[in-house]
């Protein structure tokens, strides 16, 4: 009967040889993790330095990944290139968006493989990915080194998988938090006013933003969302929109309508105030189809490109006199109204499509809620003139 085989990832009896004058040689048989014996060697200047480097590769050795992609020895850059691709395989079956994959190309490609590219896994540290996060931080901003650190974090992740570390060392890393959000929302009179001025202007006439604004501002969405907002997505006689989408810019591709929102709570119905209801009406009597079969278009044709968009509106806010107005501004100006209406946080965050309220919220997924009250408080804007429909008190109207 045969010797028993050596068991996966273990190595036999351990054999020393002098080479010459402070040269040994350490040497063993090792059962790699596809069940072939190997030579495996170091040599040094002792007998005992030789015997601690055998035992160091051995068990470095013993963390070889699944196909033998990575190890310690394999380079950041080679990690970085791999966790990247599985990003990109995610996007193919539709579990990323194509977006937050370039997000996450670009700072690898901008900051982690200049900064720790040629670096080996072993050579990681917390101190080293700590330095990388300051740094893109006091230099980009607060989104950049957040964007950075969850690159850090999924390629470690992924060096975790492989046997190649024993923790993610990025959970050490300090966490980047954001200034104390200086961002306002819009009171009654200031979206009235603001509105009007809009209506106003030639050129948000000229770019079709006289619409498009009012009905984020009937709706919370984002522009993306508004952009992606389809006639068969509108029921008018029950007074409904199913946010369905978003309009995203992929590379290589040009703008695509994404099915799944920014999160999976993003596919909601909302209800819609009576004033947009007959904005939308009188919109599709004047619409010309389009390929998409979308609400609004860009000015010249085809899918509105949110970038492009923001960029006029930031113009047209500028020309109103509301510099500091965002569209972001307008999610805040609907939620700030549906709180002080005494609706509930659930309400508003299933109205903006956000899927945490707080931690005791995390187990609810995915609402589809039509009824979150928002239609009703938005009807102060039913007045074509733009007066107020209701009268709110200003103050009370005013969000931080």
């Amino acid at each position: 009967m045969g010797r028993p085989p050596l068991p996966i990832g273990t190595h036999g009896r351990i054999r020393i040889y002098q080479l010459g004058p402070k040269r040994f040689r350490a040497r063993t048989s090792y059962r790699d993790h596809d069940g072939v014996v190997r030579d495996v060697e170091r040599t040094a200047q002792s007998r005992a330095a030789a015997e601690n480097a055998l035992r160091i590769a051995l068990r470095d050795r013993g963390r070889v990944s699944r196909g033998g992609e990575i190890n310690r020895d394999s380079t950041v850059a080679e990690v970085g290139e791999l966790w990247l691709a599985e990003i990109d395989r995610a996007v193919r079956l539709g579990k990323r968006s194509p977006t937050t994959s370039e997000a996450y190309r670009y700072r690898w490609d901008r900051h982690v493989r200049d900064g720790l590219g040629m670096l080996r896994v072993r050579e990681l540290t917390v101190s080293r990915l700590d330095r990388l996060v300051v740094q893109v931080h006091d230099r980009y901003g607060v989104g950049a080194a957040k964007t950075t650190r969850t690159v850090l974090s999924g390629l470690v992740g992924l060096a975790v998988r492989h046997d190649a570390l024993d923790r993610n060392l990025v959970r050490d890393v300090r966490r980047i938090e954001n200034a104390t959000s200086t961002a306002r929302s819009l009171t009654t009179a200031q979206a009235v006013d603001l509105r009007a001025k809009i209506s106003a202007d030639p050129k948000s006439r000229e770019w079709d933003l006289v619409d498009f604004t009012d009905f984020m501002l009937a709706t919370g969405l984002r522009i993306g969302e508004a952009a992606a907002v389809t006639w068969p997505a509108l029921d008018l006689d029950a007074g409904t929109v199913e946010v369905r989408g978003t309009v995203v810019r992929v590379k290589g591709e040009g703008l695509q309508i994404k099915p799944r929102p920014k999160s999976k709570s993003g596919y909601r119905t909302l209800e819609l105030p009576a004033w947009a209801i007959a904005m939308l009406r009188r919109r599709r009597a004047e619409s010309v189809p389009n390929d998409w079969d979308v609400v609004f278009t860009a000015p010249l044709g085809g899918l509105r490109d949110p970038s492009n968009t923001q960029s006029d509106l930031r113009k047209i806010f500028d020309r109103a006199g509301y510099e500091w107005v965002t569209s972001h501004v307008y999610r805040k100006t609907v939620a700030t109204l549906m709180d002080e209406a005494g609706l509930t946080a659930r309400q508003a965050a299933d109205q903006l499509g956000h899927a945490k309220v707080s931690m005791t919220q995390d187990n609810y997924f995915g609402r589809k809620i039509a009824q979150t009250g928002a239609a009703n408080v938005l009807e102060i804007f039913s007045n074509p003139g733009g007066k107020p429909g209701v009268d709110l008190d200003e103050d009370a109207a005013s969000g931080a």
